[in-house]
């Protein structure tokens, strides 16, 4: 079952928020391909002043559990080293089994 990593970060700064996601498409998204997340993807969030929202999508709660052991520290310190939460960053973080997926059939969109 797929396993869902979610982390929402509301920016105090707007500016803050364009460099944060300059960051996460030129840099962060790949590092989480390469440390086993399957997907990536960022979503703004509206109506909830200037948040972003990452989603990570794992093949199971295993392969997340070991990203989070063998590379989750790291990259959330390099996270942190460039955009300190000095600068107005306001982190959450979810995560869960997938319960649901579906996409369309082919010659269906």
């Amino acid at each position: 079952m797929s396993y869902a990593y979610t982390v929402r970060c509301r920016f105090d700064d707007p500016q803050v928020a364009e460099r944060w996601a300059r960051w996460m498409e030129a840099e962060h998204f790949q590092d989480l391909l390469d440390a086993g997340a399957l997907r990536a993807e960022l979503v703004g969030l509206q109506g909830e002043g200037t948040t972003l929202e990452c989603r990570y999508l794992f093949a199971d709660q295993a392969a997340f559990h070991r990203y989070q052991e063998q590379h989750g520290p790291r990259l959330r310190a390099e996270g942190l080293s460039r955009f300190p939460l000095a600068l107005g960053l306001h982190y959450s973080r979810s995560e869960g089994p997938v319960r649901l997926s579906r996409t369309p059939a082919p010659g269906q969109v």
